[in-house]
């Protein structure tokens, strides 16, 4: 039917200026557009600052020490604040919406771009991180209600499609950027900063773009943009303050609390993706994080393009329940094959990509037409509490994901335990532990790969301790020169020096005078220590000393009289500083000889081998890391054997999630067969005309007796 054209009815009371944003007509398409495209600009922003920390968030918990059960409680904090920003948020419909989005939106780009990246300790983030989530609640309830002013039910679908771009887009924000600046930037605190840019940036946009309509106009039911003459006809009649009178009592039913129950257990998957991934992938499969973002862009490129999709379907086929049902048997098929590939080690990554895919499309088909079947049903209990409809699906959804990553720790223990002692323990394996220099990393390594070197090296030092005694005076350069080529003449003094004390150049002195004076340190050797003294005193020595002396000689050499004089002749011929160096020096030399002999015997191999691991195994910082990960390394082991089927186990909690969705399918109110949608359109414009007739006939006539 054709509507009969009508007067313009007045302007209606609106808020104006930048505090009250408000519009006193509905907007035509091109600026209706405008606030559209600002207000899912707004969201996608709102959802990469929020999740923006799931792209780094085993550096942040290793910077700030968080264990895994710390970082999930931030998750969860964060969560159930914004349960609370979302029931705070029901108020929208008494203060309105844009002024919710935009100054939320220059809270979160202030805090995202100089108060996290400055969080010095666990509880200032923690805190920093709240604050956040609590802008993030209201703004899931603020920004849904304003799409839904600017969307009459016919393409409704289409701009919720749009709309949930937000937390798709943004999470697609997140890991493209993340994995194509991670390795540039490898410090957590420029994703933070790099987002808080880009969220005061669109704060500005927001700030002088977006606009909302007046409480007389949104508090109305919009079917088709045929009615928009007869909402603004309506609206001089209407109250907002008697309309939004009891509108939780006026949503608090069956069909809005089970229906938002029935959505959030359905996108438990889409939660853990978003905030474990990165700790799914990396404990797991041993992902990096650039790639484990990587994996993640395959999820939110192919849900965002889905949504669209799937919106503007529904709308021209005027239903919502038939995508709700494809669209959640689809994801429900996706995740039951993640569930069963993630206990295979041996899932490739692009397998895990298709089945992602599926998911992920899976999931945008049902939710885009679930988002518009949600708001009808609260417009059919009451327009005017859009926002409380809202609010009651932001916290209902919020405490499901509170509940379920609150529950995780006991789900999952084997990712606190690789999340928290994994990366100590895989640096001292990988000889990569910040706290140790290369030699210590490098016997760490050794041993964390062989452990029997430990044990090879305590039977080698009980069984040759005092010639390893011996060994612990060389330095390795000398040990191993020594090992290499025992004859060299220059490695052997060096070693003599390092063994007894002296000088190379003392040694090289003994050593000559030693060859020099063989006969006479022989003749010397035979006499007692007191003739010696006695014959060393300077002077002429008196007869006795000498025939006491002679006689010594005689007897220790068995040589006769006339040559034990002589000898002793050839003895007092040898200068006393070299006489007296021999004395000094000539035992310290004999005995590192001995020493030096005796290491000798000791196998070149054993040798070559505590020469490598001995002094480094004694080294109290090498003890230390190795007694750490003797303690540490079976624990992480074997949460690396458990991971798999308890991460499988919750990935078919979700499966069930996915389930429980499907009967709530039928509590929301809509069409499922096309023609009866059709019909039903084709009815509300015929009582529409009929309106608009009367409206035109009213005011016509008022004209005319004016």
């Amino acid at each position: 039917m054709s509507a009969p054209t009508i007067p313009a009815a007045p302007p209606i009371e609106a808020k104006r200026g930048l505090w009250g944003r408000q519009l006193d007509r509905y907007p035509g398409n091109g600026a209706r557009a405008l606030y559209l495209g600002i207000v899912v600009i707004t969201t996608v922003t709102l959802y990469y600052e929020l999740f923006v920390q799931n792209a780094v968030s085993t550096q942040i918990a290793a910077q700030l020490h968080m264990s895994l059960a710390y970082l999930i409680g931030i998750i969860v904090t964060g969560y159930g604040l914004g349960a609370v920003g979302s029931i705070v948020a029901g108020l929208a419909d008494r203060w309105g919406r844009a002024n919710l989005v935009v100054y939320g939106l220059a809270l979160t780009g202030l805090l995202v771009l100089f108060a996290l990246p400055n969080a010095h300790s666990k509880l200032t983030y923690l805190l920093l991180f709240g604050l956040v989530s609590v802008v993030e609640g209201v703004v899931l309830v603020a920004s849904p209600a304003l799409v839904r002013d600017f969307s009459p039910q016919v393409g409704r679908a289409s701009a919720m499609g749009f709309w949930t771009l937000g937390p798709v887009v943004g999470s697609l924000l997140v890991t493209e950027v993340s994995s194509n600046t991670l390795n540039a930037h490898p410090d957590w605190q420029y994703q933070f900063r790099f987002c808080g840019i880009v969220g005061l940036a669109v704060f500005v946009i927001a700030f002088f773009g977006l606009r909302e309509l007046a409480p007389r106009l949104r508090d109305q039911l919009m079917v088709s943009l045929r009615d928009q003459a007869v909402v603004e006809a309506r609206a001089r009649g209407i109250d907002p303050e008697r309309e939004t009178e009891g509108r939780w009592r006026q949503v608090l039913r069956a069909d809005v609390i089970g229906s938002a129950f029935g959505i959030g257990v359905f996108l438990l998957f889409f939660y853990m993706a978003v905030g474990l991934f990165i700790v799914f992938y990396s404990t797991t499969f041993g992902y990096s994080l650039a790639r484990a973002n990587a994996l993640g862009n395959w999820y939110w490129g192919f849900q965002a393009g889905a949504l669209i999709v799937a919106g503007v379907l529904s709308d021209r086929l005027r239903v919502r329940k038939p995508f709700m049902l494809v669209g959640a048997l689809i994801s429900t098929v996706g995740v039951a094959l993640f569930a069963n590939a993630s206990s295979h080690a041996d899932t490739s990554y692009y397998h895990f990509a298709w089945i992602i895919v599926l998911i992920s499309v899976g999931g945008a088909i049902a939710f885009a037409a679930w988002m518009a079947a949600f708001t009808e049903t609260v417009e059919q209990h009451s327009p005017a509490a859009m926002a409380t409809g809202l609010a009651i699906w932001g916290a209902t959804l919020r405490i499901i994901v509170v509940a379920a990553l609150g529950s995780l720790p006991v789900a999952i223990p084997s990712a606190e335990t690789l999340v928290d002692r994994g990366p100590g323990v895989s640096a001292a394996v990988s000889g990569q532990d910040p706290t140790l220099n290369a030699s210590q990393n490098a016997i760490v390594k050794a041993v964390a790969a062989d452990p029997s070197i430990a044990v090879r090296a305590q039977t080698l030092a009980a069984q040759d301790a005092s010639e390893l005694a011996t060994a612990a005076q060389l330095s390795p350069a000398t040990s191993a020169a020594l090992i290499a080529n025992p004859n060299d003449q220059l490695t052997r003094a060096t070693a003599l020096s390092e063994v007894s004390g002296k000088s190379v150049l003392e040694i090289a002195q003994v050593q000559t005078l030693s060859t020099r004076y063989q006969a006479q340190l022989a003749t010397a050797a035979t006499l007692d220590p007191a003739t010696q003294a006695a014959l060393a005193t300077g002077g002429a020595p008196d007869p006795g000393t000498l025939g006491k002396a002679v006689g010594e000689i005689a007897a220790g050499l068995h040589v006769p009289v006339a040559t034990a004089t002589a000898d002793l002749q050839a003895l007092a011929q040898v200068p006393p500083t070299d006489l007296a160096l021999l004395r000094t020096d000539g035992p310290i030399l004999q005995q590192a000889l001995t020493k030096l002999t005796a290491l000798g015997t000791v196998p070149a191999a054993d040798l070559t081998f505590l020469n490598t691991y001995g002094r480094g195994l004694k080294d109290p910082a090498v003890t230390s890391a190795l007694t750490h990960l003797q303690k540490e390394a079976p624990l992480v082991q074997k949460a690396a054997k458990d991971s798999p089927s308890q991460w499988q186990r919750w990935w078919w909690i979700c499966f069930v999630g996915q389930l429980l969705f499907l009967p709530s399918i039928w509590l929301l109110t809509g069409r499922w067969a096309p023609s009866k949608a059709r019909a039903d359109a084709a009815a509300h414009n015929s009582a529409v005309a009929r309106e608009l007739a009367a409206l035109a006939t009213e005011r016509t006539g008022g004209q005319q007796a004016r």
